[in-house]
């Protein structure tokens, strides 16, 4: 963890949740031409993530959805859970049309892709630190006519229908992750994940785990993940 200096100006205190150090350094160098934001801490993990919270007393968290060993996702609802003054700022790499919802429904502020540029970057900052909700218009429009037509399904990808831990096991299966290996990162048994497995091949309508595999690394493939 890398622990800023007390905060002796007027700057509002970011903290930031991202385990690869080039980006990290530079989304903070992004925030530090800002002079109303600073960088109060630098973290890769969730336990590192917790103990900065309650000692840097951040006025907003920058989180990554994908960090080693564990989960942003689930981070985010442990943060809202314990800390629900603080408010949460997702940047990631991950589609937002099939993310940004789950992390609002998680107790997220907004969600923002890592492709966007470091002015939107501050934007969206400055509107949650605002008490403002920040989404891209796309993805405004897509939940509001989500509302409008009672949850109309036509034309979304079936992967919408999985669990954020289902999710999280379609990733890292087409990773080429081992059940073993899975059960490891997400802290499960391996009876849990092949359970989830089983419900993933069931929502998607896919024959066996060779299907499942496929299908899976296809997906990983088109986002990058």
């Amino acid at each position: 963890m890398i622990a800023i200096a007390p905060n002796k100006s007027n700057r509002r205190n970011i903290m930031l949740v991202e385990d690869h150090p080039i980006f990290r350094h530079g989304l903070a160098q992004v925030i530090a031409h800002d002079e109303k934001l600073r960088v109060c801490a630098e973290v890769e993990s969730v336990a590192q993530a917790m103990e900065a919270i309650e000692q840097m007393k951040p006025d907003l968290v920058l989180l990554d959805l994908s960090l080693k060993g564990s989960s942003g996702m689930e981070l985010l609802k442990v943060i809202r859970s314990h800390y629900p003054g603080v408010p949460v700022l997702v940047l990631s790499m991950h589609d937002e049309a099939l993310y940004a919802e789950r992390a609002l429904r998680a107790g997220a502020s907004g969600y923002l892709m890592k492709q966007q540029p470091p002015e939107t970057v501050r934007e969206a900052i400055h509107a949650v630190l605002a008490g403002e909700i920040f989404l891209s218009e796309q993805t405004k429009t897509k939940i509001v006519n989500k509302a409008l037509h009672g949850g109309n399904r036509e034309g979304h990808s079936p992967v919408e229908s999985l669990s954020d831990r289902e999710l999280e096991v379609l990733m890292f299966t087409g990773r080429g992750f081992s059940t073993k290996r899975i059960a490891e990162e997400l802290s499960l048994s391996t009876k849990t994940i092949e359970s989830h497995r089983a419900s993933i091949k069931q929502k998607l309508q896919l024959t066996d785990m060779t299907a499942l595999v496929r299908f899976a690394v296809e997906w990983v493939s088109e986002q990058g993940a």
